[in-house]
């Protein structure tokens, strides 16, 4: 008889130590991917403009302000035109405009809803201070003003929504799609039929217009003042479409393990999408931001949202997101197994089919093998 009663073996301590490293190397892979991008956040080179008239003492002002800041901003003298267009295709977080008005010299802080929050924050912080103390001295260097104001103006205001919407939806489209494509693959193994490669492409166009539907829905809950029109529904489904193509490819070609790519890259959305590169160290710049999709998605939607769909991050993430859409395609199609086999029915886990014949598993006259007597011969 078997005793059930587990014993210790030689084996245990070596298990006790693998295990208790894997749990320290999750925790630096979590810590590195999520928490380590905020903790080594610092300002490098952020984009901001200094506008002022041509030919005018303002200019001059102008010139010596882009001096400032040293490597935490990167300044471009121009125009107030010049500028705002900067400020609309998102090459520049801010504007410090400086303008001669009837009654003096003025200075304004001119930002966009439409641009990274994180971004403008900063911008807007360094442009406010150096605002302040060019005021100053143009208040000192003209006798008949007593004070030269500051102003902030915000182009394409938006509430709370509006601003953490973009990526909020972005991450939900991802977990809607991963949680849709782990059912059907955790579902399909239970039943022992896998899904064949049309069945497999039909549930990711049901889980992208169900998800649009209901991301949409919460978008319209949050603020209704967005942008909900034709070019926002379609980016929404092609986002949430794209998403769930690559997990379904993935899904079919590694089944459950793939949980162990697809689960941390959702990490990734409010870790490193969120953020500017020029806040992030060059190692999450180049390693994480540089290629992750979430960032590609959030921006693109923060400007269809706001009401800029001409902006060039629109283009780019529509044509992202086709890229992820055909490469998931392609992982679904991909000829791994035939669709007959797809089609039957699979064992359970553990069962083998040693290949006996129907006949022989039958009881009964068909299913006996005949036997001898010593006597008669053969006999039944």
């Amino acid at each position: 008889m078997v005793d059930p009663t587990p014993h210790p073996s030689r084996g245990g301590g070596r298990l006790l130590v693998l295990t208790a490293l894997l749990g320290a190397l999750a925790a630096t892979v979590l810590g590195f991917l999520t928490f380590g991008a905020q903790a080594t956040a610092e300002p490098n080179g952020i984009p901001v403009a200094v506008a002022a008239p041509e030919g005018g003492p303002l200019r001059a002002v102008a010139g010596q302000v882009a001096t400032r800041g040293g490597e935490a901003v990167d300044w471009r003298v121009t125009t107030a035109r010049q500028a705002r267009l900067l400020l609309e295709d998102k090459d520049v977080y801010g504007v410090l405009e400086l303008r001669q008005e009837e009654r003096g010299p003025s200075v304004y802080v001119v930002v966009s809803a439409a641009v990274n929050p994180a971004g403008t924050q900063v911008a807007q912080q360094v442009l406010t201070m150096t605002g302040q103390a060019v005021a100053e001295r143009l208040a000192q260097a003209t006798p008949d003003v007593a004070a030269v104001p500051v102003e902030v103006e915000t182009l394409h205001q938006t509430g709370t929504a509006g601003r953490f919407a973009p990526l909020a939806i972005s991450a939900l489209a991802w977990v809607g799609g991963l949680a849709a494509g782990a059912s059907l693959t955790v579902l399909s193994a239970r039943s022992g039929v896998l899904p064949r490669r049309g069945s497999r492409i039909t549930h990711v166009l049901v889980t992208s217009t169900l998800l649009t539907g209901a991301l949409l829905g919460l978008l319209a809950l949050w603020d209704s003042s967005l942008d909900l029109g034709l070019a926002t529904v379609g980016f929404v489904f092609l986002t949430a479409l794209a998403f769930a193509a690559v997990q379904a490819g993935l899904l079919r070609l590694l089944g459950l393990r793939a949980m162990a790519v697809l689960g941390p890259l959702y990490l990734l959305a409010p870790a490193v999408a969120g953020q500017v590169p020029e806040l992030l160290d060059s190692a999450y710049r180049t390693l994480l931001w540089s290629w992750t999709p979430f960032r590609f998605s959030t921006e693109a939607l923060r400007s269809l949202l706001l009401g800029t769909p001409h902006a060039p991050d629109v283009a780019a993430g529509a044509w992202v997101l086709t890229g992820l859409l055909v490469a998931g395609l392609l992982m679904v199609l991909w000829p791994t197994r035939s669709a007959v086999e797809e089609a039957q029915p699979q064992p359970p886990d553990g069962v083998v089919d040693v290949g006996v014949d129907k006949a022989d598993r039958l009881p009964g006259a068909e299913g006996e093998r005949p036997a001898e007597d010593g006597n008669a011969g053969v006999r039944r």
